[in-house]
Formats: structure tokens, C-alpha cells, sequence
């Protein structure tokens, strides 16, 4: 028999993937509390149960993106196989493929909400948190706040002109993987 609490994990988990789902379909406006229900196939007052409103379930998409990231990013520091500049290439690339294949839960993820951001500023935290210790491992743990800032603005940059198609091979003869690895590659031998 399935508990209350697990019931509620349950319904929360399946709001946060419809949300997700829609917001990937077609941005922050095709999501509403309503049609998250019943995308998720729950009762019309289970959102609103979950979640204040609307900004509240989006900030917890975003939450959870970071949270997500701070798991890879986990899992890339733990890799004995790769060099400490090959899991921070690895580690960019991880926020490239958010913003690559899922651009507006990307977007949601560099929207503070206005109502509960500490949830969220906490998630990227956690993610900060472990991208700092990657950068650290190539560049020492003295200079990773001031490499991480630059690599993770960097790569936000990389990530917006790829998508808006100002980062076309057509216009720079290079790829957002390329930019990556040069930009990588110069923090390693600056450091």
C-alpha cells in the first residue's frame, strides 16, 4: 500500500515532468497550473496543492535542472578516467547540453523568482559547488572562483549565441564545442 507521503512524492514528480514537458513545448506560456494537472493526469487541485503558483512551479523546474547538473557534475569529478581538463571541458559541456537541447528549462534556470528564491539560488549553489571543485583540479583551489566565473559566463554567452544562431560555423568557422575547448584550454595554460 502506497503512503501519504509517497503518494504526494508521486504527484510531485509527475507535475514537475508535465511541467518540464511543456515548458520544453513551448515556453513559460504554455505552461498553466490547470493543463500541468492534467498533463499529469492528477485531480485539478493537485497543482495548487504542490506548488503557490505558476512561478513557483517553474522556479522548481529550474531547482531542479541545477540539481541535476550538481549530479553530473558530481559523477564527472568522481571519474579517475579523465584528465582534471578533460572533466572540465566535460563539466561546460553538461551546461551546453541543458541550453542545447532544453532551451527554456535552461532559461528558467537563470530566472530568479521573486517569490521563494532561495530554493533556487540554493540549487545553483549546490551546482557552483561542484563546478568549483572541477575548476579547482586544473586551475588550484586559490584561483577557481575567479576561472569558474569566467568559464561559467563564458559558457552562458557560448550557449546564447548558439542559440539565437550568432555562433554559426558559417559566420565564426567554429562550433560551440570548439569555443569550448580553445576557452578551456586557455585556462589551463594561464594557469
Amino acid at each position: 500500500m502506497v503512503s501519504r507521503l509517497e503518494s504526494a512524492a508521486a504527484t510531485r514528480r509527475a507535475l514537475l515532468d508535465a511541467a518540464r514537458n511543456l515548458l520544453t513545448e513551448g515556453g513559460p506560456a504554455r505552461v498553466t497550473l490547470r493543463e500541468v494537472g492534467a498533463r499529469a493526469e492528477v485531480s485539478r487541485g493537485a497543482p495548487y496543492r504542490h506548488f503557490a503558483d505558476k512561478e513557483s512551479l517553474l522556479a522548481a523546474v529550474g531547482a531542479e535542472s541545477w540539481d541535476r547538473i550538481t549530479a553530473e557534475l558530481a559523477q564527472i569529478q568522481a571519474s579517475d578516467s579523465r584528465s582534471a581538463v578533460d572533466r572540465l571541458r566535460a563539466a561546460l559541456e553538461t551546461l551546453m547540453a541543458v541550453a542545447r537541447d532544453e532551451p527554456e528549462v535552461y532559461r528558467m534556470m537563470f530566472t530568479m523568482p521573486s517569490n521563494d528564491p532561495e530554493v533556487a539560488i540554493a540549487a545553483a549553489g549546490r551546482a557552483q559547488f561542484e563546478f568549483l571543485r572541477i575548476v579547482g583540479s586544473v586551475v588550484g583551489a586559490e584561483h577557481a572562483h575567479l576561472y569558474g566565473a569566467m568559464l561559467l559566463t563564458s559558457a552562458h554567452g557560448i550557449a546564447s549565441m548558439d542559440a539565437s544562431g550568432h555562433l554559426s560555423p558559417q559566420m565564426w568557422q567554429t562550433t560551440p564545442a570548439a569555443v569550448v575547448t580553445a576557452l578551456v584550454d586557455l585556462v589551463a595554460h594561464a594557469s
